[in-house]
C-alpha cells in the first residue's frame, strides 16, 4: 500500500477490518510497522454481513463504501484472488465512485476536478 496521503487528498480513507480481537490486531500492526487504522469486528455481524466470514472462516476481501450523509452504500467488492492486484493508491481511487476526480471524469459539483495526474504529489506535499 502506498502512502495514505494520496487517498486522503481525495477524501478517501483506507482501513483494515478483521475478526480477531483488537489487542491481537494492534500487536501485529506494531510488529509489522504499519500505521493504517485497523478495526476489530469481533462481536459484530460485520464480517458475515459483508461475506468476509463464511462458515466460521475469515477470508480476505476489499470493499468500497460511499457515505452520503447518514447513508452508506457498498459500491464495490472483490475477494480471494481479485484482491491480489490491489495496492496502489491509484488502483483504490479508480474503484471509488468518483475515481481520481480528473477533469474528464463526471464528479459532483464541488468535488475537485484536475487535469490528469496534476494533483498527484509526494505524500508530504498535500
Amino acid at each position: 500500500m502506498s502512502h495514505p496521503a494520496h487517498l486522503h487528498a481525495r477524501d478517501v480513507s483506507f482501513v483494515l477490518v478483521s475478526l480477531a480481537e483488537l489487542g491481537k490486531l494492534q500487536g501485529y500492526r506494531q510488529r509489522m510497522g504499519w500505521n493504517l487504522p485497523w478495526y476489530s469486528s469481533m462481536g459484530t455481524t460485520f464480517n458475515a454481513d459483508m461475506g468476509a466470514t463464511v462458515d466460521g472462516e475469515e477470508n480476505h476481501m476489499v470493499s468500497v463504501f460511499l457515505r452520503d450523509g447518514d447513508d452508506v452504500y457498498r459500491t464495490y467488492f472483490t475477494e480471494a484472488r481479485g484482491v491480489e492486484h490491489l495496492g496502489s493508491h491509484l488502483t483504490y481511487l479508480d474503484l471509488t465512485p468518483y475515481g481520481r476526480q480528473e477533469a474528464w471524469e463526471d464528479s459532483p459539483a464541488g468535488w475537485p476536478q484536475d487535469p490528469a495526474d496534476a494533483w498527484h504529489r509526494r505524500h508530504d506535499d498535500y
